[in-house]
């Protein structure tokens, strides 16, 4: 079986978020998948089985600890495989446990997913969970999955350093940190810490922005804003809010490929 490593939501090598790709032969076993993702040691590994002909892609996505329902980059970095080796030109179509996801490529490369919107709701945080930040939150939300906290600022966003301890104790499966952005080339600015699944901090976080992104158009007025993620990688996502859901656009490159040999 192939396998590749993708860097996600960015155009240059060694930015954006890392993703394990493996192309699976037939059905595995989750604890096989769960094994391999441990050993990639990416955020998110994701394994693909190829659908029969008018029929969609199986998908799913491990962290090095556990399966997700839904993942960004790592559904770009399957995409990217599958458009840059030449196995698919027109809209994809996976199957995954957060429904049917379909994906498309411009003449440019840009890659845009459909994704589900994760609408939130105002709510008093978790207990642990601010002093675990060390923020002042201007606005805090949760969603069925996550809390947003909204802080005063970029500078804020950036100087965030979490007692990952006592983030991983609070009940919050993930938090997103965000701000208005100060700089010229995004919109909003954002920091993604999800301890309890294995990944203290995501480098660019897709399914964060089905959050990000009908929270800042709702604030900015905008349906099309530009998402970064100011992590040590650091990445950007092109979001559009329709109605329930957010399409995610954005890049990608393959830093390795390789056959699988388990």
């Amino acid at each position: 079986m192939r396998i590749y490593t993708v860097d996600s939501f960015t155009d240059e090598f060694f930015k954006g978020n890392p993703a394990g790709v493996c192309i699976l032969d037939e059905p595995a076993p989750d604890a096989w998948m769960q094994s391999l993702a441990a050993e990639m040691r990416h955020s998110e590994t994701a394994f693909l089985l190829k659908g029969g002909v008018g029929e969609p892609h199986s998908l799913r996505w491990f962290t090095p600890t556990t399966e997700v329902i839904l993942c960004g980059h790592a559904t770009l970095a399957t995409a990217h495989v599958l458009y840059s080796t030449g196995t698919a030109s027109e809209t994809l179509e996976f199957s995954t446990k957060s429904g049917i996801l379909s994906v498309a490529k411009d003449k440019y490369g840009l890659i845009t997913m459909d994704f589900p919107a994760k609408a939130l709701q105002e709510t008093a945080p978790p207990e642990g969970l601010i002093e675990a930040l060390a923020v002042r939150p201007v606005w805090v939300g949760k969603n069925v999955r996550d809390y947003l906290v909204e802080v005063e600022s970029e500078d804020e966003v950036l100087a965030v350093s979490p007692d990952f301890r006592a983030l991983e104790a609070a009940d919050a499966r993930a938090t997103i940190v965000t701000a208005r952005a100060s700089q010229s080339d995004a919109d909003y600015v954002s920091r993604f810490f999800a301890p309890q699944g294995g990944v203290p901090e995501d480098p660019v976080t897709g399914s964060a922005h089905c959050a990000l992104a009908p929270y800042w158009s709702a604030k900015l007025g905008s349906d099309t804003l530009v998402g970064t993620q100011l992590s040590r990688r650091g990445g950007s996502i092109r979001t559009t809010v329709r109605g329930d859901r957010v399409e995610l656009a954005g890049r990608a490159v393959t830093v390795f490929s390789g056959t699988l040999h388990v």
